[in-house]
C-alpha cells in the first residue's frame, strides 16, 4: 500500500513490457542504481486487439519517496518510467496514484 507509513511504505511503479529480456534488463539496471525493491512478474494481459498474451511487469517500490506526492523526485521517476515503457512498446501504471495510467 502506498504511503501507509509501514515498513515498506513508498511510491509504487509498474512498468509493463512485452519482452522478458527487456524486463530483466530494466530490473537489473534499477537494482544497480540502488533500488532495493524490484521484481519482475509474468502477467497475461488481454488487449483490445485480441486474446491474452504474456507481458512482463517490472514492479518497483521506491522507499526513498514517501508516496505519490513525493514532488519533483516522484514526477521525475514517473516520467522516466513512462519513457522506458514507451521505448519498449509497453505501458506504465502507478498504483496509488490518482491520475490515470499512462500508456
Amino acid at each position: 500500500m502506498t504511503g501507509t507509513g509501514g515498513p515498506h511504505a513508498g511510491s509504487e511503479h509498474l512498468i509493463v513490457l512485452p519482452e522478458r529480456t527487456a524486463a530483466d534488463s530494466l530490473a537489473e539496471e534499477l537494482r544497480e542504481e540502488g533500488f532495493e525493491h524490484v521484481r519482475v512478474v509474468a502477467e497475461a494481459w488481454r488487449t483490445k486487439e485480441g486474446p491474452e498474451r504474456d507481458q512482463w511487469a517490472v514492479y518497483v517500490l521506491d522507499t526513498r519517496l514517501p508516496d505519490t506526492s513525493g514532488g519533483g523526485a516522484y514526477e521525475g521517476l514517473r516520467d522516466r518510467f513512462v519513457d522506458v515503457a514507451r521505448q519498449h512498446g509497453g505501458s506504465y501504471d502507478q498504483p496509488g496514484d490518482a491520475r490515470p495510467p499512462t500508456d
